[in-house]
C-alpha cells in the first residue's frame, strides 16, 4: 500500500469512527474520489483496531469498573452492582451484531461497498438521527436501560454492517429514541464499540495469519497507530460538542453528503 494512502485513510478513520457519520463510508469514498484502489476490508479492520485502542484508553476507568462488576455478578460476589448491570447490557447489545456479522458479513463485503448504497444509507439514517435528536425525551442515563432496550440498541447496531449507516450513528439514534440523553447515548455507543471492534479485528486478523501471499503488516500497524491517536483526540471533542449543541450538525452533513452522491450518480450527471 502507498504510504500516503495508508496515512490519509488512517486519519479519516480516526476522525470519523466515533462521529455519527460512518467511518466505513468515508473509507470507501475517499479512495474513490482520489483515484486510489480500494484498500480492502483488512486495512479497514486494522485502522478500526487503532480506534479500539483509543476508546479503550479513553474509557479505561469505565471499562475497569464494568469488567470488575460483571465478574462480580458472575461469581455472585456483587450481583447487584451498577457496573455489573452495564456489563450485561453491553453483552446483550453485542449479540445481535455478532450474529448479523456471521450471517451476512461476507455478502456485505462483496455487494454493498458501493457509493450508491452509501448515498441511500446516509440519507435514511441521517433523517432517523435528526428525528431522534429532535423528538427524543433525552431524560435518561444509560444505567436506566433494561435488557429490552439494550437488545433494541444491539439490533440497530447490526444495521451498521451496511456502509453509510454508521455504527455510532445508529446506536446513538436508538439510544435517543429510547429516551437517553445525547451524552449518555454517545458514551454507551462508545462502550459498545469495544467488543464489536475486538471481535471484527480478531476474526480478520486470524484470517490474515493464514492468508496466502504477503500481508503488509508494517503499514497495517502504522495505520492502526495513526487512527488510534487521531481517534483519541476526537472523542473528547465530540462529547463536548454534543453536550453543547446536540447531534443535528452531523445529520445535516450526512444528508448533504447523500444528496451530493445521488446527484453525482444520477444518469444525467
Amino acid at each position: 500500500m502507498d504510504p500516503t494512502q495508508a496515512i490519509v485513510l488512517a486519519l479519516v478513520q480516526g476522525l470519523t469512527e466515533f462521529l455519527p457519520i460512518s467511518s466505513s463510508a468515508h473509507l470507501i469514498l475517499v479512495p474513490a474520489l482520489l483515484g486510489w484502489p480500494d484498500q480492502g476490508l483488512a486495512f479497514d479492520v486494522a485502522v478500526h483496531v487503532g480506534s479500539l485502542a483509543a476508546v479503550a484508553a479513553y474509557l479505561r476507568r469505565d471499562l475497569r469498573e464494568l469488567a470488575g462488576g460483571w465478574l462480580g455478578s458472575v461469581f455472585r460476589a456483587r450481583p447487584f452492582a451498577p457496573e455489573s448491570h452495564r456489563g450485561w447490557m453491553v453483552i446483550a447489545a453485542t449479540v445481535p451484531v455478532g450474529a448479523a456479522g456471521l450471517l451476512a458479513g461476507e455478502a456485505v463485503e462483496l455487494h454493498l461497498r458501493t457509493p450508491a448504497v452509501i448515498a441511500v444509507a446516509n440519507l435514511v439514517f441521517a433523517l432517523a438521527l435528526l428525528a431522534a435528536d429532535r423528538w427524543g425525551s433525552a431524560t435518561r442515563g444509560a444505567e436506566s436501560l433494561g435488557i429490552r432496550g439494550a437488545v433494541l440498541i444491539g439490533c440497530a447496531q447490526a444495521l451498521a454492517l451496511v456502509p453509510g449507516a454508521s455504527r455510532s450513528g445508529v446506536t446513538i439514534t436508538a439510544g435517543l429514541a429510547l429516551g437517553l440523553t445525547p451524552h449518555a447515548a454517545a458514551r454507551f455507543s462508545f462502550l459498545l464499540a469495544v467488543p464489536v471492534i475486538a471481535l471484527a479485528g480478531g476474526a480478520k486478523g486470524y484470517e490474515l495469519l493464514f492468508a496466502p501471499g504477503a500481508v503488509d503488516w508494517t503499514w497495517f500497524g502504522i495505520g492502526a497507530l495513526v487512527a488510534g491517536v487521531s481517534a483519541y483526540a476526537c472523542i473528547g471533542a465530540f462529547l463536548a460538542l454534543v453536550a453543547r449543541i446536540g447531534l443535528w450538525p452531523f445529520a445535516v452533513y450526512r444528508i448533504a453528503l447523500g444528496a451530493v452522491l445521488l446527484i453525482v450518480l444520477a444518469p444525467w450527471s
